[in-house]
């Protein structure tokens, strides 16, 4: 019995194995396993190349790369990758119509029509002649090669509205201008398909005229009217609203098809009808865009990526060749443009890098455009494949060209607000998330000193409480253990309350719950080891500093505070121009002040200088001993400043903004490895 039993179980583990080999043969066949597969990528791919740097679009194109057939063969072409990719595409374009800030353009109209005509007509016009004659392409691959080097993604616009300098007028000009050149090189590549496919006869061009004017009617004219009944007849049906807009975004691009059009040129007719019916911050927008930077757009970035052959690239010099004169010639033609706008409309030197920054990017258009091109005929796989190097280089080139145009731009203001103490500072809210019991003393000593008197409301002390069945009990014994250090508080007549709030994750917790009592400030104690996986992903503290923007105070204080000596603080370069830089000066000096202590400054001089200034014009009283200091790459050779009773402040930033630079991010772990035992304070500026 034992024997068949046996037999049974070994029969039916190789039907399973035999199963699995066949599932996993590749590429892969099984529409589930391959929907999983891109999910994980989606999922995996821009955490971990987010944590080298390297933007997401180019983690996903490369992970297309390795898993197509040119790669490992896991994936084929099909039917379920095209639909996916064609969605992906057309989404793409539709936000890009939505997200044109119309009134922006209507402001700063001349300008940016100026500017769309000078970044549309000189990369086509240098981009041509170079293709044509240099390369040897024919002459609609040249036309479509060279109208893609017009196109521009606003990949760097977070960068710019990061910084503080969005309502530049260099950048409306430059956003205003995105309309211009986006909708022209659309309808050129109408007509260059309908050139590539019968030839530009009297009737091509009859039928496209009257296909544009009907289609632009119709989108225009009628849309607009049907979207706004729909969405007041069925006001509480929120989910109909996105289904709407879907339906809307695909029948645009089946009727810009039925047009002689392209379909993209649909969609992004569909996102600039839908602009003004869709509030940029509202419910629907937020779900459209979350759905599609979700899934349907990295679908269409792996599915390039599965189209690109790496052997054709280094098959040869030829490849090699044709990649590095694309790239060349974009960013050289998009850097022309905007030196001509700046010696028109007289722009400074910064708002002419600003311009050419936020137009240099390819991404989104160029690979829409690309690949239609690719899909027709009309541009061969070495084109494609420079097309990806080029998206590549021109992103990180505009990364850097944007940061430091904002950065300079900044720099130049003559406008001292970063100077001064608002007056709301009478209404000063500060949170103090608590994880453990351990330190909360301490933290709320720090509080009660810094706080504004004059501020009627009460210190926040936050506790996260996983969510789970246990949610309730947990929330109360919290409460419990809170409670008896209010009375520390309440002794020094400053009134706190305890708040609990339920998440599965505590730094969305305490984001979450910062912005809905519009905290100032945040307190944090000095954050726990973590592991490999958390590292990975994102421990709290960078989760919070990535979706907060308010002051962030992370203390360790080893000692009373009443027995610190001195506060030993460490000042980036450019700390000045932070928005927050009056807030975390202010509690510095009240708590220098308030502990009767020194405060040894370690900065450049132009610092030094602002924090003066700031004192004198805001009347506050601030003792300090000034050391210059700027070797970041020794920073260790501080050590000899700080004694067992002293408190290092070291100010940070976050990155991204006007006074970060790589080695602020690896000076906390250098003050947790060699000064464990000494108290010590980050600070990350609003």
């Amino acid at each position: 019995m034992l024997y068949f039993y046996l037999l049974y179980v070994s029969s039916t583990m190789d039907n399973i194995i035999n199963h699995l080999i066949e599932e996993f043969q590749l590429p892969l066949h099984n529409p589930v396993l391959i929907f999983s597969l891109i999910l994980f990528i989606i999922l995996l791919a821009p955490i971990v190349l987010h944590r080298i740097r390297i933007p997401g679009i180019i983690g996903l194109i490369v992970s297309g790369i390795i898993i197509g057939p040119a790669g490992l063969n896991i994936l084929e072409k099909s039917l379920f990758v095209d639909v996916f990719s064609t969605i992906g595409l057309l989404y793409i374009m539709f936000i890009a119509g939505l997200e044109l800030d119309l009134n922006e353009f209507k402001a700063t109209r001349n300008k940016s029509l100026m500017f769309g005509f000078l970044t549309f007509a000189i990369p086509i016009s240098i981009g041509f002649p170079v293709c044509y004659y240099v390369l040897g392409f024919e002459f609609n691959a040249s036309l479509l090669t060279s109208s893609m080097f017009a196109t521009h993604t606003l990949v760097t616009y977070p960068i710019v509205s990061k910084l503080g300098v969005s309502k530049n007028v260099a950048v409306a000009v430059t956003v205003g201008g995105t309309i211009l050149t986006d909708t022209a090189v659309l309808i050129l590549l109408a007509i260059i398909l309908g050139s590539h496919d019968g030839g530009l006869t009297t009737e091509f061009w009859v039928h496209l005229g009257i296909s544009l004017v009907l289609f632009s009617a119709f989108m225009f004219l009628v849309i607009p009217k049907i979207a706004k009944w729909f969405f007041k007849k069925l006001e509480s049906e929120k989910h109909s609203h996105y289904i709407f807009v879907l339906s809307v975004v695909f029948f645009s691009a089946f009727l810009a098809e039925l047009a002689g059009l392209e379909s993209i040129i649909g969609a992004f007719v569909a996102g600039l009808a839908l602009n003004k019916l869709i509030p940029h911050s509202s419910a629907l927008m937020n779900r459209i865009e979350f759905i599609g930077n979700s899934l349907f757009i990295p679908f269409f970035l792996i599915s390039v990526g599965m189209i690109v052959d790496v052997s054709v690239i280094l098959s040869g010099p030829m490849a090699l060749i044709i990649a590095g004169t694309l790239t060349l010639v974009a960013v050289f033609s998009k850097w022309t443009a905007a030196f001509f706008t700046q010696i028109i409309f007289k722009f400074s030197k910064g708002q002419r890098k600003l311009i050419f920054g936020l137009s240099s990017a390819h991404a989104a258009a160029t690979l829409a455009v690309i690949l239609v091109g690719y899909k027709a005929g009309i541009l061969d796989a070495n084109i494609l494949n420079g097309t990806v190097v080029l998206i590549l280089v021109t992103c990180i080139i505009a990364s850097f060209a944007t940061e430091s145009a904002a950065k300079e731009i900044i720099r130049n203001s003559n406008e001292d607000d970063h100077l001064q103490l608002t007056s709301k500072t009478n209404n000063e809210t500060i949170l103090i998330p608590i994880a453990n019991l351990i330190n909360i003393e301490k933290v709320l000593d720090f509080a009660v000193l810094i706080k504004e008197k004059k501020s009627n409301n009460p210190l926040s002390i936050l506790t996260v409480v996983p969510n789970t069945d246990e949610a309730e009990k947990t929330i109360v014994k919290a409460k419990e253990g809170l409670e008896s250090y209010l009375k520390e508080t309440t002794a020094s007549d400053t009134n706190a309350t305890i708040m609990a709030t339920i998440d599965y994750n505590a730094a969305s917790g305490i984001s979450r719950t910062a912005k809905e009592i519009m905290a100032d400030i945040i307190l944090l104690g000095w954050p726990q080891k973590t592991g490999f996986l958390d590292k990975l992903i994102g421990d709290k503290m960078e989760g919070i500093l990535q979706n907060t923007e308010k002051t962030l105070f992370i203390c360790d204080f080893e000692i009373p505070l009443v027995n610190h000596k001195k506060l030993v603080l460490i000042v980036p370069p450019n700390a000045e121009f932070e928005e927050g830089f009056a807030i975390w000066l202010n509690k510095i000096a009240k708590l220098s002040l308030e502990l009767s202590i020194p405060v040894h400054l370690n900065c450049v001089e132009e610092t030094h200088q602002a924090i003066l200034k700031f004192a004198k014009d805001n009347k506050v009283t601030l003792t300090v001993n000034y050391f210059y200091f700027n070797d970041w790459d020794n920073f260790l050779a501080l050590s000899n400043m700080f004694g067992d009773t002293d408190c290092i402040v070291l100010v940070s930033a976050r990155r991204g903004y006007i006074s970060h630079f790589g080695q602020l991010d690896r000076i906390p772990v250098k003050l947790e490895k060699y000064f464990p035992k000494l108290s010590k304070m980050v600070i990350y500026p609003q």
